[in-house]
This record gives structure tokens, C-alpha cells and sequence, in this order.
């Protein structure tokens, strides 16, 4: 007896996605016209048969967000992921999540098998290297797409944008740095020409120039080992700089760990600002400075963005940037 032909057969003869081929199916209006056409000209080509009690089972178990992290071994994505996770459970959608760590290969692949198991929408997190058009085939799946808290795919019509207002930290810090007498100020920790480097930077760097001072850069993974190895360096070869500000916490708590190893008082002897205000800011001595973002807020929006977007049709702005605020402790303001 003859195959019966399967929904990836016909997504085989089309050139096109299995979610591709289910849009068709369902008579969503995400699919191009002219994608439409040739789907349903393969179906007849193969004799293709809708099996719509199947397919009403497929759809009880419906409902998944596709959750993509670039790093969740770093608190600050961690936090931001199970506040989204939350508010779409709330809603009740299941979320599948994915860590990539930092790997294009593993998010194209992670892109690929979520499309094929039917996610209702991604919100993604993307990782900074080459991207193999893993974008290019969520647009042909017809899938709502947001980008978070990193820009990859410049395309914001398609794959709308949010994020903190990173530059207005910069300059929160700066400010309040030379506004405790510091002058000589060193940027510490990103990788260098990352766009979410250059982003964090760029606050530092007007105010540094408003104020003729020169700017100080220490590129590297944003981790707490290249922070402690940035804070021996200072005290070894740079001891004239006063003040960092860091590109994460992460580097920051690495510095305060260095300092520390090195018998430097942060808060008397050096200034230290970090960035994102992650919870064990709070928790260390001396307490950490540091832009907080509310990543756990910013969870919730994203989520109840995307949700809107699929549910009511509400699509988000192009570009949203969310304030943030400088938090004030010992590692900037000392022990009086």
C-alpha cells in the first residue's frame, strides 16, 4: 500500500516550514499569498489529506512560547527568563526555554526544532555571533518574533526591539562618580565592539568627554574572573585611575573580589559602579553600586507585549526602551 503523504511531505515539496505548511492549514493570515499558493498546490500534487481530528488534538496541546537565552548561567538573564515564564503561565501558556551559550549554531538549531514542534511565538534573547538565517526562517514560519534585551536582526518591523535604556545608566554612573570627586574613570568588562558594549559605553564616554576627562576601557568576557583580573591589573600597573564602572555586576563583583586580594578598601580607596543590580549587589561587602534595570519588570512587560500581540493583535512599537535608575551603596559612596 501507497505512503499516505504526511504534512512533512508536503512541507518537503513546497520548500517551506512543517509551521508553514500548519498556518495553511489553519487559514492564518501571517502566510504570504503567493506561500499559501504553492503549499496548497503540493497538497493536491500529493494527494494530501487533512486529518482535522489530529489536528484538533495537536492544537489542545498549543499555547508554547519559545524562550531563547543567549546566557542563562548569568543571573540577570535568569531573573528575566522565569519573570516571563511566570506571566505567560499566568496566561496559560507553557513556555519551552532554551540557554544557547553565546552559540549561534545552538540558537539556529533550538529556532529550527521550536518551529517544527508549532511555538505559538519566540521572544528572544540572541546570541552575538554570525546568524545562519535562523531569522530569515522564523519570518517564512510566519512566527511573532520579539528581540529582547540584545538587537540582532536589524528588521524591527518584523522583529520588534526592547530593551533597557543602557546609555542613560552610563551616564547616571558617570555623573555620579565625578560628582564624588573622581576623575580618572575606567569602563571595565564587554566585549569589545558588541553593540550592547557600545551601548552601555556610550553614556560614559559623552559624559567623560562634557567634562574634558579622557576615558579608560578594559574590554573583556563580562565575567567576575576578567573583573578580579582587571583589579589586580589596576593596582599593579594603572594606580593612578580612581574609579570603574563596570559593564556588569558580574565584572564589578569580580573587582570587589580582586581589590579585596589586593588589600584596596572599595568605597575608600576605589569607586566601583556596576551594572543591572542584580540581587547579590545587596547582599556583598562592601553593598554594590549599580544601574538597576528591573529585569523582573522588564520580564513581565515583554510578556504581556507579546501576549497582546498574539492574542489581541496589539503589535509592539518597532523600539522600546525601558528607564533605569542608579542605585547608591558603599562601593561608590564609602562607609559614612
Amino acid at each position: 500500500m501507497k505512503k499516505r503523504p504526511t504534512i512533512l511531505d508536503v512541507a518537503k515539496h513546497a520548500g517551506v516550514s512543517k509551521s508553514t505548511v500548519s498556518l495553511v492549514l489553519q487559514n492564518s493570515t501571517l502566510v504570504k499569498e503567493t506561500t499559501r499558493e504553492d503549499v496548497t498546490r503540493s497538497m493536491e500534487e500529493l494527494g494530501y489529506v487533512y486529518n482535522r481530528s489530529a489536528a484538533g488534538l495537536r492544537g489542545a496541546a498549543s499555547g508554547l512560547i519559545g524562550l531563547i537565552i543567549n546566557d542563562l548561567r548569568n543571573p540577570f538573564f535568569t531573573e528575566f527568563a522565569a519573570s516571563a515564564q511566570m506571566t505567560f503561565a499566568s496566561k496559560g501558556y507553557s513556555t519551552v526555554i532554551a540557554n544557547t551559550d553565546e552559540d549561534a549554531g545552538i540558537q539556529a538549531q533550538v529556532i529550527d526544532s521550536m518551529i517544527e514542534h508549532g511555538v505559538s511565538a519566540f521572544v528572544v534573547s540572541p546570541a552575538y555571533t554570525s546568524d545562519d538565517g535562523a531569522f530569515d526562517r522564523i519570518q517564512r514560519a510566519g512566527i511573532p518574533t520579539m528581540q529582547v534585551l540584545r538587537q540582532q536582526d536589524e528588521r524591527t518591523d518584523l522583529f520588534p526591539f526592547a530593551s533597557h535604556n543602557y546609555a542613560a545608566g552610563g551616564e547616571l554612573a558617570s555623573d555620579h562618580l565625578i560628582g564624588l570627586g573622581c576623575r580618572k574613570i575606567a569602563f571595565v568588562g564587554g566585549l569589545e565592539d558588541r553593540p550592547i558594549t557600545l551601548e552601555r559605553m556610550s553614556g560614559y564616554s559623552r559624559v567623560m568627554a562634557s567634562n574634558d576627562l579622557s576615558s579608560r576601557t578594559f574590554h573583556g568576557r563580562p565575567s567576575r574572573m576578567y573583573g578580579r583580573e582587571i583589579a589586580l591589573e589596576i593596582v599593579e600597573r594603572h594606580k593612578d585611575i580612581e574609579a570603574a564602572i563596570c559593564f556588569s555586576d558580574l565584572v564589578a563583583l569580580g573587582m570587589l573580589s580582586g581589590f579585596a586580594e589586593a588589600g584596596i578598601q572599595v568605597g575608600k580607596d576605589f569607586r566601583i559602579v556596576g551594572f543591572d543590580d542584580i540581587e547579590e549587589s545587596s547582599l556583598v561587602y562592601p553593598r554594590l553600586s549599580s544601574i538597576r534595570c528591573d529585569t523582573a519588570l522588564f520580564g513581565k512587560n515583554a510578556a504581556e507585549a507579546m501576549l497582546a500581540w498574539i492574542v489581541e493583535g496589539k503589535r509592539p512599537p518597532d523600539e522600546k526602551r525601558y528607564d533605569v535608575a542608579l542605585i547608591e551603596r558603599q562601593s561608590s559612596l564609602g562607609f559614612e
